[in-house]
């Protein structure tokens, strides 16, 4: 149990009516969790407006009310607690309610649009690889050391996330390392939190149907920046032109990474091939798992924090080149003479980015054929754009449904047909069943040629009309490739 106005503290307050002494068995802002003794947080989000539900939390046993408008009708038994902004209030009050654990280990974040899986993944086997208790909260999956929590959002909720950093201090972490999306950051979902260090890897067409507008995603990942420390430190790709922009405003230690343009830490890729890549960082040629130029930028930014975070550069750069990095991104499947690759790529600069990489490491008597859809209820603007760009760098380009959501797929569909060139429309096939579009990907390809199966990555399901089904997209082209037997 903790008191009420402890668990206040830092919190912008407007206004207290009742006894702030009370005690509090919990912290919640779903009304259908609230039990006898629970602090009820009243939250507007996006579907649902939590004030709504003020009356239902006090009639199930709740005995404070955090809100950002008063309800008119009070109850005598009751706190209420007027604040400015009830989801940053949130994020402050788990924090103290949990003992503030982000401070008593090394949490670094890393936002961007591309890459933060995949950083975030390395960092954690990384730290792993060198000993330390270290703990992951990513798209993919949450981790306190060997144990693992399934992931439901790229960013978990404010209480979700100090519970399970109070479960990673409990377990003895001295590391955290977090995706933190442009939705949780708007959202305050990141409120409370004391950031060792954040990570900017680059910013491209992705979530306007939330946002509303390019300006608007750009300032919802400068906000992370904005609100670090002065103590932290702020580590952005110099290569993308927007990331000096977050450093704009930052009281903190900035920090630069790059490929191309001159940066604190820089890096060449000296080889590029199917197998890995080689490169020479601070004088020392190196060679790693991962595959592309992407992957130099998450690899790059990967050995900066380490050392930013105080770690030997070769102790570093011997660890690193180890590492699997994340499920999903760039996994490559080899049988029977063809290659085919699962990403996750689900915006155009992603797609792209694969692709590239893909031209990059072909001989050049090989097909490429690409398997890619987009999701429904999600930012429509990039279906013209991804197809465009998958008929731009493939020999052939299968369209498909990828998680329709709510949509129909066929709408979908005709949306990302609108981007394609006439000229390219004779190497395009439209099938809106995954698995068939997979399989006549694998009945198409010949000995040598490469399949890249885009959008899903680690995904294990695909939502349609509100149900989730079971479709693993590495499961799937294994099988399928098993069964047709190319060999």
């Amino acid at each position: 149990m903790k008191v009420l106005k402890d668990i206040l503290y830092k919190v912008s307050l407007t206004s207290t009516i009742g006894n702030m002494e009370v005690e509090v068995g919990d912290i919640v802002f779903d009304s259908r969790k609230v039990l006898p003794g629970t602090c009820f947080v009243a939250i507007t989000g996006t579907q649902v407006d939590g004030h709504a539900f003020i009356e239902t939390a006090i009639e199930k046993g709740a005995v404070a009310i955090v809100c950002e408008t008063m309800p008119e009708k009070l109850q005598g038994n009751v706190t209420y607690v007027q604040v400015v902004n009830s989801s940053k209030a949130l994020g402050i009050m788990a924090s103290n309610y949990f003992e503030n654990p982000s401070e008593k280990l090394k949490l670094v974040a890393v936002t961007g649009t591309n890459g933060k899986t995949t950083t975030v993944t390395l960092l954690y086997q990384l730290f792993m690889e060198m000993g330390y208790q270290t703990g992951l909260l990513s798209t993919v999956e949450n981790k306190i050391n060997e144990l693992t929590i399934p992931s439901t959002h790229t960013t978990p909720d404010a209480l979700s996330i100090q519970k399970l950093l109070r479960q990673m201090v409990d377990a003895g972490c001295t590391h955290c390392f977090m995706e933190a999306s442009s939705h949780a950051i708007v959202q305050e979902r990141t409120a409370g939190l004391a950031f060792a260090g954040a990570l900017f890897t680059n910013i491209t067409h992705d979530h306007l149907d939330y946002h509303g507008s390019f300006d608007e995603y750009i300032k919802a990942k400068k906000k992370l920046f904005d609100e670090l420390p002065k103590d932290a430190f702020a580590l952005v790709n110099a290569d993308d032109k927007r990331g000096m922009v977050m450093l704009q405003n930052f009281k903190g230690s900035g920090h630069t990474f790059g490929l191309k343009f001159p940066a604190d830490f820089k890096a060449k890729i000296i080889s590029n091939t199917l197998e890995g890549l080689e490169l020479e960082i601070d004088n020392r040629q190196v060679w790693f798992r991962m595959i592309g130029q992407f992957n130099a930028y998450n690899l790059l930014g990967v050995f900066a924090i380490a050392v930013l975070l105080g770690e030997d550069e070769e102790e570093v750069l011997m660890q690193l080149s180890k590492v699997p990095g994340a499920q999903g991104r760039f996994d490559k499947i080899a049988m029977y003479g063809i290659t085919a690759i699962v990403d996750y790529a689900h915006t155009p600069d992603a797609l792209e980015n694969v692709l590239k990489t893909i031209q990059g490491v072909r001989t050049g008597g090989e097909q490429v054929i690409t398997v890619v859809g987009c999701g429904g209820n999600r930012d429509k603007t990039k279906r013209p754009v991804m197809a465009k760009i998958a008929t731009q760098f493939s020999d052939k380009v299968i369209l498909t449904s990828d998680n329709p959501r709510d949509e129909e797929p066929m709408a979908i569909l005709r949306e990302m047909e609108a981007g394609i060139n006439p000229v390219d429309f004779k190497k395009t096939l439209v099938i809106e069943d995954r698995r068939e579009a997979i399989k006549t990907a694998a009945l198409m390809a010949k000995k040598g040629d490469i399949i890249l199966v885009a959008g899903k990555g680690h995904e294990t399901y695909q939502e349609i009309k509100g149900v989730k089904y079971p479709f693993d997209d590495r499961q799937v082209v294994a099988e399928l490739l098993n069964l047709l037997n190319k060999d």
